[in-house]
């Protein structure tokens, strides 16, 4: 049983993870055998967590280069090429927040938001699948949704947005490539006790909503993404492609 979740051998790119759920995306991956490469823009952030899982035995590296760029993408995965390395799974990870009303909201926020969060997803995701294809031994794209891939909230338009997109985007995935042997599947938090929610967290009245609108009466913690994240990484998922998995305490079961 165990060797349908072992990753020895396996090449994994994990986009936005210097800290909070990227981070425990790649050290549960690195803990399940895989050769991690880590991503951010922040230079010696990526140095320090690379640092952390390499001082803990794991193969890991890192680069940093901004997702939502087309030609920062491909150089990076260019350099991939020339070194031999074959990625074959990717988490897209990397996101960002921005909370406003929609009638005070600038388009530049708005595209901002949605170039990390989902056009990000799409220009990472066809370059390690154009890889995958090209060698015909298929590969695993995780993308990251969100609660807000099912229910909107107030002030966070363009992440609903982007979300919701992230979710549509994955079966758009699954429909063109899993012919190919790639399985594209999400993975969709729920409010999860990260340092980019730190000040929800510390909110006393969005912290008793966040308890008392949960059946699990807590924020959940990020290790507790890893199972699913290995789960969709390893042969054990190997037949499931398109879905998004929420991990999210029972949120979404009572709306």
């Amino acid at each position: 049983m165990s060797s349908l979740f072992d990753l020895t051998g396996r090449t994994a790119l994990i986009t936005g993870s210097t800290r909070g759920l990227g981070f425990a995306y790649a050290k549960g991956l690195a803990q399940a055998g895989a050769a991690v490469i880590l991503n951010g823009t922040h230079a010696q952030r990526l140095e320090d967590a690379v640092a952390e899982l390499c001082d803990a035995g794991f193969t890991a590296s890192g680069f940093v280069f901004d997702v939502a760029d087309e030609r920062s993408v491909e150089a990076m995965f260019s350099r991939l090429d020339e070194q031999g390395v074959q990625v074959e799974i990717v988490i897209n990870n990397a996101g960002i927040q921005h909370r406003q009303p929609m009638l005070e909201l600038a388009l530049a926020d708005w595209q901002r938001v949605l170039d990390v969060n989902l056009t990000s997803a799409f220009i990472v995701g066809r370059a390690a699948a154009r890889r995958m294809v090209a060698r015909g031994s298929g590969g695993k794209i995780i993308n990251i949704g969100s609660l807000t891939s099912e229910a909107a909230r107030a002030t966070v338009a363009p992440y609903t947005a982007a979300k919701g997109g992230v979710k549509m985007l994955t079966k758009a995935m699954a429909a063109e490539w899993a012919e190919h042997g790639i399985q594209c599947n999400a993975i969709g938090p729920g409010y999860i006790h990260t340092e980019m929610n730190s000040a929800l967290v510390d909110n006393p009245e969005f912290d008793r909503w966040v308890k008392a609108s949960n059946p699990s009466r807590r924020w959940g913690k990020p290790d507790e993404l890893i199972g699913t994240a290995v789960y969709l990484s390893s042969a054990a998922s190997d037949y499931v492609s398109g879905q998004i998995i929420y991990v999210d305490g029972g949120w979404l079961a009572t709306l």
